[in-house]
């Protein structure tokens, strides 16, 4: 059996007691980075083999797991923290194991997006953006779509990169888009922001250290103007010596409203 395992995204007792004995009496475990997982095992005094398995691996590395696993082996697979295939590598190894009739089971556990989550505030709906696009052109659409999305948007930057990203958010979804900044969960210097986009990129500046995730609000809705409201502003311009044309083009810009249904109230 192919065993996908949660492991802590940063304290140590984040761990199921499942997930501890499956690592424990596995023939191997196919690590992101034996160098992070070992302190783990370390940690719970487990002896199970590693084997090093990343996106960098070649066919030839996933051949032999799937080899062992055919062979009767059990193996657990887990990433550099939290949920193996969350934004981490994976994805391959499990659909050819299905594919194989290997059986696959995931096993529930720490997971960064959905800790941000619970400390956000947001509800409803949400879309997984995971790690943006690192090339420019692919990059800006992703962060158009977030700006257009009619649901909250949870996405994870690099500390480098941070003071970039909410930049160009704020470009995309205007200054005052509500946004919540989660940094080092469950570790010592975990804090969590909340505020807007413009305060955000005050808060944070430019030299950044850690793991965030990054929680946008949807877009609002914009609130169609009353005829009330473009009555009483082509009454302003007007009053100080526009024409009605002029006035209905005037009041179209400021309240967002068709030209047409501007001038047809002048009238």
């Amino acid at each position: 059996m192919l065993y996908i395992v949660a492991t802590p995204i940063g304290n140590l007792e984040d761990i199921t007691m499942r997930a501890l004995r499956v690592l424990g009496e596995v023939d191997v475990i196919a690590a992101e980075d034996t160098r992070r997982t070992i302190k783990l095992l370390n940690h719970y005094e487990i002896k199970t083999k590693l084997l090093s398995f990343h996106e960098h691996s070649d066919k030839g590395k996933r051949d032999r797991i799937i080899g062992e696993l055919l062979d009767g082996k059990d193996i657990a697979l887990v990433s550099d923290a939290g949920t193996p295939l969350i934004s981490d590598p994976g994805a391959i190894l499990v659909s050819e194991a299905v594919s194989r009739g290997i059986e696959v089971t995931s096993m529930p556990g720490a997971c960064a997006a959905i800790t941000a989550l619970t400390l956000s505030g947001q509800d409803g709906a949400f879309a997984f953006v995971g790690f943006l696009p690192k090339k420019a052109s692919d990059k800006a659409k992703a962060i158009e779509k977030i700006a257009e999305r009619d649901m909250v948007s949870v996405l994870y930057e690099s500390p480098h990169a941070l003071s970039k990203t909410l930049d160009a958010l704020r470009i995309a979804c205007g200054e005052d888009r509500h946004i919540v900044v989660a940094k080092e969960l469950t570790k010592i210097h975990e804090h969590v922001f909340r505020g807007s986009l413009k305060e955000a990129i005050d808060f944070f500046g430019i030299e950044n250290k850690g793991e965030y995730v990054l929680i946008v609000s949807e877009r609002e809705e914009e609130t169609e103007a009353t005829d009330e409201q473009i009555i009483a502003l082509l009454d302003e311009y007007i009053t100080n010596g526009m024409t009605k044309k002029d006035a209905a083009n005037a009041t179209s810009k400021k309240l967002g409203i068709r030209p047409n249904r501007a001038y047809r109230l002048t009238l």
